[in-house]
């Protein structure tokens, strides 16, 4: 093996790069002080912008092999519902992806979205997955298909 990645060094010209102790990684005192500034400095951009380290993301509660085209989602704030909804319409016809039902419940609180499933279905859902998890609005989501009420008929 030596001699294959000794071989490989002459061919590409390369050469390893190594401290004085012998190891091949050697972190300064003075690259650590940079590091804690480049922290320092990280931070203090995210309290300009008003950023929380604890942002909740809207949790999954499925695995992407469930999607079958439904979406159920809980909104943290109900009265932005419709905002919400018509936001990830706007964003699903971009993608290409065609909205086939929308329910928002009476209380606002809870909305399901059915979508008409494509040729690939996996990476449909994990577009979704993303989009989804990304929106502050939502508590949680998960998908789900509703199945519409049968009407019972009478048998003669």
């Amino acid at each position: 093996m030596k001699t294959l990645k000794k071989l490989y060094k002459e061919f590409f010209g390369l050469k390893e790069q190594t401290s004085k102790d012998g190891s091949m990684f050697h972190v300064d005192d003075k690259d650590v002080e940079n590091m804690k500034k480049m922290a320092q400095a990280a931070q203090q951009v995210k309290q300009a912008l008003g950023e929380d380290e604890n942002i909740d993301e809207a949790q999954l509660i499925n695995n992407i092999t469930d999607y079958r085209g439904g979406v159920e989602f809980v909104l943290r704030d109900p009265s932005a519902a419709q905002a919400v909804v018509d936001e990830i319409q706007q964003w699903t016809a971009k993608k290409g992806i065609t909205l086939v039902t929308k329910k928002i419940s009476k209380s606002g609180k809870v909305v399901y979205m059915y979508f008409r499933l494509g040729q690939d279905p996996s990476s449909e859902a994990q577009k979704v997955q993303g989009y989804l998890s990304q929106m502050p609005e939502l508590k949680h989501f998960r998908f789900n298909v509703r199945q519409p009420k049968k009407k019972i008929q009478p048998q003669i």
